[in-house]
């Protein structure tokens, strides 16, 4: 059934939406499950974090082709590779995005957690709360959902992630939830988008560039993310209450 065609209940809880989305919609293409999510269910109330990596094109193609305007959010940690930054402008200036907006770490928390620019060293899970899950919070107020990229080949907690979820109050769609990693290169080529200049460098997954390297595991596509440490995620997907506590 087209998603158009179902009416929405003002009556519905937050687990009954869920039930309905994701039995309506979690083998449905990322094109669809985006419109839905863009023009019905949270039509203005909804935006796309995003970090501009190895795979970020395709998100923000997917979502240009919909909705060029939409709110997406740019965790500036002041911590990204100089290529970031470059290839950020470059896929805002050749899809047409014209409301991204960068969110930066609290100067003052900055300044009395991280003064010499060295707690990825001394502690990567303080490093990733002070730039980037503290930041996230207000960036997302007036919003009832948000999109990630996410995807389930990625490995670890992701493996059973749903198309659509709710956590810490607010929605998560995942429109690339089922995509493998053969999907995203074929999508990249067909749209002929841009790739970020460090993936021919051997960076599959690109984050703070403190804290990624070149994969060497060709199996794992974050196996460069804290190398050798049992950090897997930076602590924007994990719920307030499982994330570790720090300062």
């Amino acid at each position: 059934m087209p998603y158009s065609a179902i009416a929405l209940s003002l009556d519905e809880t937050v687990e009954q939406r869920l039930q309905r989305l994701n039995a309506e919609l979690r083998t449905a293409s990322a094109q669809t499950i985006l419109r839905a999510s863009l023009l019905r269910e949270w039509a203005d109330n909804i935006t796309y974090v995003s970090s501009f990596g190895a795979e970020s094109a395709v998100m923000l193609a997917l979502i240009a082709d919909v909705a060029p305007d939409m709110p997406i959010i740019f965790l500036e940690t002041g911590m990204h590779f100089p290529q970031t930054l470059d290839y950020k402008d470059t896929l805002i200036e050749r899809l047409g995005l014209s409301n991204v907006r960068n969110q930066t770490p609290d100067p003052e928390q900055r300044q009395a957690s991280d003064p010499q620019n060295r707690l990825w060293k001394e502690d990567p899970d303080a490093c990733c709360t002070l730039r980037k899950v503290r930041p996230l919070e207000p960036a997302l107020d007036g919003f009832s959902a948000w999109i990630t990229g996410r995807k389930r080949f990625h490995g670890g907690a992701r493996l059973n992630l749903p198309v659509f979820e709710f956590s810490d109050g607010r929605f998560k769609v995942n429109p690339m939830a089922s995509w493998t990693q053969d999907d995203v290169q074929d999508y990249i080529r067909h749209r002929q988008l841009p790739r970020h200049p460090l993936v021919d460098q051997g960076y599959p997954s690109i984050g703070c560039w403190p804290c990624t390297k070149p994969a060497d595991n060709p199996n794992d596509i974050r196996a460069g993310r804290w190398a050798g440490q049992d950090k897997t995620e930076c602590g924007l997907h994990v719920e307030k209450a499982d994330r570790p506590r720090v300062f």
